[in-house]
């Protein structure tokens, strides 16, 4: 379980394919507190730390994991963003994020507005009922409030802390994104549905 609060950004080392998987070695400022076994979440996509060296770590996606999130539009040199798994008994400074994510999202607009940065994002519209007018979402990995929402389009303005310590400071118009919609949305449309 995580929060959407990003911990740092990362640099993606390497890349190798084997069979369907994709291994991904990561470059990361916290590389000396992270251990085997770990559950972290990249752009919001949780995967388990597989090997460690002094430099750098090893997580593996699969082929279910890489065909709906972004991770096939990594490539050497991409920044992503880290987040560790919630301890018990840190606060929950953003909203309940599993690290599954749901699908993957257009950025189609992109604007500076004194100071801050409004980005305006397309996804599959049959997503459409779990998205609710200053709902929670995570993009990316980072928990954020959605507004100007239409039946397969939403909006999300970011304030400077978070433009210049996670990956919104590198997205730009056409650039696709992970997207995880709010776990508590997920349950109660399951069980309206019965």
């Amino acid at each position: 379980m995580f929060t959407g609060i990003i911990e740092t950004m990362a640099t993606v080392a390497n890349i190798i394919k084997e069979g369907t998987n994709l291994h991904f070695i990561i470059e990361s400022t916290i590389i000396q507190e992270l251990k085997i076994d770990q559950s972290i979440a990249h752009n919001g996509v949780c995967l388990t730390v597989n090997e460690l060296t002094e430099n750098n770590y090893k997580v593996t996606a699969v082929a279910e994991t890489i065909s709906k999130t972004n991770l096939a539009h990594l490539k050497i040199g991409s920044i992503i963003n880290l987040e560790r798994a919630l301890k018990i008994g840190d606060r929950l400074d953003g909203h309940f994020v599993q690290g599954h994510v749901d699908t993957v999202a257009e950025c189609i607009y992109k604007k500076v507005i004194e100071g801050s940065w409004l980005y305006r994002f397309k996804f599959p519209e049959k997503f459409t009922n779990l998205i609710i007018e200053k709902g929670s979402i995570t993009i990316n990995g980072v928990s954020l409030t959605l507004f100007n929402i239409g039946k397969d389009e939403f909006t999300v303005t970011i304030i400077p802390y978070t433009f210049h310590n996670t990956n919104f400071c590198t997205l730009e118009k056409g650039d696709i994104v992970n997207i995880e919609f709010d776990v508590l949305g997920k349950y109660f449309l399951r069980l309206y549905q019965k």
